[in-house]
């Protein structure tokens, strides 16, 4: 049962799941812009959201905390964060993102498909 569970499976494992959401973090962050489906958005933006909290407080724990949450390929990310982002919206108390509803796929699914990119600060 799913009492209070409130992440999405997505039909994944867990380590999956993890590096999924991991990947889409790290081209969120880099290309500021990515499309993919509402679900992912949706799951993808208290994820980036969160590390960006987090990316204001500029230290050396709190680099690494970022470089952990990104995985290995995530060091180019986790700079971009605290160097750029962070610095974007430091007067900014949350909602960095923005989830734009865009078209159903076409195809056998048909999913529906957004935009998630960074707010103008």
């Amino acid at each position: 049962m799913r009492h209070h569970n409130t992440n999405k499976k997505f039909g994944r494992e867990t380590n999956t799941r993890r590096a999924l959401m991991r990947s889409l973090a790290i081209a969120l962050i880099t290309k500021e812009h990515i499309e993919t489906t509402e679900a992912k958005a949706k799951a993808i933006r208290s994820y980036v959201e969160k590390l960006v909290t987090k990316a204001k407080d500029d230290s050396l724990a709190t680099r690494r905390l970022l470089n952990s949450r990104l995985g290995s390929g995530g060091d180019i990310a986790a700079k971009k964060l605290v160097e750029d982002l962070a610095k974007r919206y430091k007067d900014r108390a949350g909602g960095y993102t923005r989830v734009v509803k865009t078209r159903n796929r076409t195809g056998s699914d048909g999913a529906a498909m957004a935009i998630i990119e960074f707010v103008e600060n």
